[in-house]
């Protein structure tokens, strides 16, 4: 999911925009393209900003705070966006690559998480960064769904979406494992035969068998072309939503199957859990999806204001 600049790349060529061309060409010789979008106080990242742009000689300079800076110890080209607010009857979206070299910025070591440490996303703090034109990949109106945003939600989604499952099948298969080998004072055979952790076994396959038959049909439609028009955000969102809720539901049955074992470091399933528990703060997080679904079926354009206050 860290690496889905390479997959908008590709789908704007794909639709005859070239723009983002060099970000493929630059991929190649080994410079690695990280995602800067999420900031405090925005619940629309990438259509809103709380950072500041502004235009200076030669490029732009940038302020704000960024947060889940994904690969912070690696990248060397941070894909982020903020507002420029210089007119303000038409204020812009500005999307630009930050190369590690630039001055005016710093990365805080703020990655002290209930899971997902491995991908040390730490926060930037823009204070003047300065950005050269060629690395400006984009200029939209607020609120304005770009062809960028779909490439997103594509490249992002579908993958996201395989790895919850993957977890969820990983503590399901753990916990089924565990439980034939468990014995009881009460049974004469393994826990397997005791009927709730029967009924619990197929709860997690119903769940399972919904998961992977979803994301598969997403997936091939979106690799083969399916035409689905502006529905495609609906059945990417609904895709997330499905795969990392019914993901936390799946690793808490398992948990429920394995008993007391499962609280231990020791055990995978503990790990699995805190895992799985990441996957609703991802965007589309619940609350958006919601949202954005609903305005979706009701033929609302998902940039309708007000919202709620």
């Amino acid at each position: 999911m860290h690496l889905y600049w390479i997959g908008i790349a590709r789908f704007l060529r794909e639709m005859g925009d070239t723009s983002l061309e060099w970000v493929l060409r630059e991929s190649v010789t080994g410079e690695v393209f990280a995602a800067g979008h999420a900031e405090t106080g925005n619940d629309l990242p990438g259509m809103l900003s709380t950072a500041r742009a502004e235009r200076v000689e030669g490029g732009y300079r940038f302020w704000g705070h960024k947060m889940f800076t994904s690969l912070s110890p690696v990248w060397t080209r941070l894909g982020l966006h903020a507002l420029d607010n210089s007119d303000p009857a038409h204020p812009m979206i500005i999307h630009a690559f930050l190369p590690r070299e630039a001055e005016g910025y710093r990365i805080e070591a703020t990655w002290d998480t209930l899971g997902m440490r491995a991908t040390r996303s730490d926060d930037t703090i823009l204070d003047g960064a300065f950005i050269p034109d060629r690395y400006i990949a984009r200029r939209v109106p607020p609120l304005a769904f770009d062809l960028l945003f779909l490439g997103l939600f594509a490249y992002f989604i579908p993958p996201l979406s395989a790895v919850y499952y993957a977890v969820a099948r990983r503590a399901a298969d753990l916990a089924i494992a565990s439980v034939r080998g468990k014995s009881s004072l009460g049974l004469t055979r393994s826990m397997a035969y005791h009927p709730e952790v029967q009924h619990i076994a197929a709860e997690m396959m119903l769940e399972l068998e919904a998961m992977g038959a979803h994301l598969q049909q997403v997936a091939q439609d979106w690799s083969t072309g399916v035409d689905h028009g502006p529905a495609w955000g609906m059945k990417l969102l609904a895709l997330k939503h499905h795969c990392t809720e019914s993901a936390k539901h799946v690793v808490d049955l398992a948990m429920t199957m394995s008993g007391g074992a499962g609280m231990y470091k020791r055990n995978e399933l503990e790990r699995l859990y805190r895992d799985v528990r990441c996957g609703g703060f991802h965007p589309a997080n619940p609350l958006l999806a919601h949202e954005f679904i609903g305005k979706m079926a009701l033929g609302i354009d998902v940039a309708e204001q007000p919202r709620w206050g």
